[in-house]
């Protein structure tokens, strides 16, 4: 089994301690602790890292067997590492910097896309058009920083051991012409390119196809090698994270229905390849 990522070990150490809390609510062992309850819901839900005080103060009062202790004491440490985004996370909120822990641990992400081109596979033009009219953002640093994250980001996919990368995209994606019609041409380029890559599996769901299980909402599925999948669907505050089994299921499956209903990959590769003619 690989090393967790911060994140990775952050989760981990969660669930463990949910599970030694039990049904004790967490509202009475943050009282016990002297500590909020938003503190402990942020720790156990792995949005913040936790301290070797707290942590021994926690595990005492949740009488964990001494067998477990050491080794959440190791992915305590572990979530506390520094992550290769941490330069960037005073431009992003927490929402987002969580998708990129996601994206960097993922062996398989299958995206549909119903508006933009995804970010892995965006130009840096486009990527900036993008997100310069995002309703959040309101100065050139913040800008010019979210972009460079979004570019850093597409390292994953020719790392060793990168994720394999599945993209169903509505068609309207290769008429929206974000940032201009030179813009989009080069995307278009890109697309086509990416296409080729041995792990990038790519679709366009023609208008032709009409209506079908997700028609109404972009999402993405990470697949993990050692725990449960994560579903993440884009909002205008950062997005919205599913764990539940039941809500995971829902939206496997209606990816699995619109990679049916998708062109093949071949036949996606060719109408990028007219639609960037009509560019021309």
């Amino acid at each position: 089994m690989s090393r967790p990522t911060s994140m990775a070990a952050r989760r981990e150490l969660g669930d463990e301690l949910r599970r030694l809390r039990a049904e004790r609510r967490a509202a009475d062992v943050a009282t016990v602790l002297g500590w909020s309850e938003s503190k402990l819901s942020r720790i156990e839900t792995a949005r913040t890292g936790i301290s070797d005080t707290d942590l021994e103060r926690l595990l005492h009062e949740l009488a964990a067997p001494q067998p477990v202790r050491a080794r959440l004491r190791n992915l305590a440490r572990r979530g506390r590492d520094r992550v290769w985004w941490a330069p960037y996370r005073s431009s992003v909120n927490d929402p987002y910097a969580e998708y990129v822990a996601f994206e960097a641990e993922a062996v398989l992400i299958c995206e549909w896309e119903t508006q933009l081109v995804p970010g892995l596979l965006q130009t840096d033009e486009y990527a900036h058009a993008v997100i310069k009219s995002g309703a959040d953002v309101r100065d050139q640093e913040t800008l010019q920083r979210r972009t460079a994250l979004r570019m850093a980001r597409q390292s994953v996919l020719s790392r060793d051991g990168a994720p394999r990368l599945c993209v169903v995209m509505d068609e309207a994606v290769l008429w929206r012409e974000v940032g201009g019609r030179e813009v989009l041409r080069r995307q278009l380029q890109r697309l086509y390119d990416a296409s080729r890559r041995p792990r990038v599996e790519l679709h366009v769901m023609p208008f032709s196809a009409g209506s079908h299980a997700a028609i109404s909402e972009a999402f993405v599925v990470f697949e993990f090698e050692d725990r449960p999948p994560v579903v993440h669907s884009e909002d205008l505050v950062g997005g919205q994270l599913r764990t539940k089994d039941p809500e995971v299921r829902v939206y496997r499956e209606a990816f699995s229905d619109i990679r049916k209903r998708a062109l093949s990959a071949d036949e996606t590769r060719e109408l990028i390849a007219r639609s960037g003619e009509r560019l021309n």
